[in-house]
């Protein structure tokens, strides 16, 4: 079956250039287009894509609430939310994704990564770019919670040390790699964290990772003083 995506940007030119790449994608189908916040909300409510790709700064209702009144929504599957994003200008991503954003893309972001991106993300998988994620959590991520979260309680530290990984932008080879262990085990760690998390995607673990102070900006990695 087709992977269903609505576009949701203020600039024609920007949903046309995408629609062009991804109508031309064997699997992938553009249901929809929407110029406002508002309208993407009611795209997806009656569309029920697969993928939005959502824009932060759009008028009537900016990305973010967008971006929450979709994801609840719910569904099964529920629609996933794919942020663009121009990095050096868009301060609230972070809030984005703790709204329920799995992942974000840069608006100058080559053809076959915008496919690859809603693939992903329409997999069930999160889309984390160590290089450009990393950078942004660490500046925008500052305000994590002083509360000790209950669910932390849960991970072992084998978890914790896959959640700190994941948090510094690893994929699951790496960390394999760094733990020394096969990747099929980090895939099952990598469950059982968001799992014990109560979140449904890495980008979700990383956001409760930053909230919960197990990572905090400038020391990555490191572990929390309880």
């Amino acid at each position: 079956m087709s992977i269903h995506v609505v576009i949701a940007d203020d600039q024609e030119l920007i949903r046309t250039g995408f629609r062009m790449i991804l109508d031309s994608e064997d699997g992938v189908e553009v249901v929809g287009e929407a110029a406002t916040g508002r309208e993407a909300v009611a795209l997806a409510r009656r569309l029920r894509p697969d993928v939005v790709l959502m824009d932060i700064r759009m008028p009537e209702l900016d990305g973010i609430e967008a971006t929450r009144q979709v994801t609840a929504l719910g569904g099964d599957p529920p629609t996933r939310i794919l942020i663009l994003t121009t990095f050096d200008l868009d301060e609230y991503v972070f809030d984005a994704l703790r709204a329920g954003a799995s992942g974000f893309l840069l608006k100058d972001v080559r053809a076959d990564q915008l496919a690859s991106g809603v693939r992903m993300i329409a997999a069930g998988d999160s889309l984390l770019a160590p290089s450009i994620t990393r950078r942004l959590i660490e500046e925008f991520a500052g305000r994590p919670s002083p509360d000790h979260c209950p669910c932390l309680d849960e991970l072992t530290p084998r978890e914790l040390d896959v959640l700190r990984l994941i948090a510094a932008g690893r994929s699951n080879a790496e960390i394999a790699s760094d733990l020394v262990i096969g990747e099929s085990t980090v895939k099952t760690h990598v469950a059982r964290v968001l799992m014990k998390l109560g979140v449904r995607d890495r980008v979700q673990a990383v956001v409760a990772a930053y909230e919960a102070g197990v990572i905090t900006p400038g020391r990555r990695g490191a572990g929390r003083d309880r």
